[in-house]
């Protein structure tokens, strides 16, 4: 299992990829706001550990293990975006908030989330109620 700092750096790859179609150590450095130099120490770590393949001055591409661990931690962050919009969290915080939390909850704590998320979802009277519980919690 990757570490969270490992986690951050396969996470960042993933959309870098996803979006550009290619990742380079600038732009992860600029995405996590770290040194190259220790994006490159970093991407070493993951090609030793077979998360991606990298190739000096030629860039990198995640494994198959890479990709399917990146799809699981943008997952991961999306789901608790998604919850802590929902419960009425205010925007300004989520990203914070989530960067702080994310690495701390279990794959099995991420299933439940995500059933409470579509469990509001279904019904959008379920996330009227919470929010009338939120107004009257604000008022008092």
């Amino acid at each position: 299992m990757p570490t969270p700092s490992m986690e951050d750096y396969i996470e960042q790859i993933y959309n870098l990829i996803e979006e550009k179609g290619y990742a380079r150590v600038s732009d992860i450095a600029e995405g996590l706001s770290v040194h190259p130099s220790s994006v490159t120490k970093m991407v070493q770590k993951l090609d030793r550990d077979e998360y991606l393949v990298y190739e000096k001055y030629r860039g990198l591409i995640l494994t198959p293990k890479g990709k399917k661990i990146g799809k699981r931690l943008v997952y991961r962050h999306e789901l608790l975006e998604q919850l802590l919009r929902t419960i009425g969290v205010k925007e300004d915080n989520i990203y914070d908030d989530v960067e702080g939390i994310e690495h701390h909850l279990s794959w099995d704590a991420i299933d439940r989330i995500g059933d409470l998320v579509q469990f509001f979802e279904e019904d959008e009277s379920r996330i009227d109620a919470l929010r009338e519980i939120q107004k009257k919690n604000e008022d008092n």
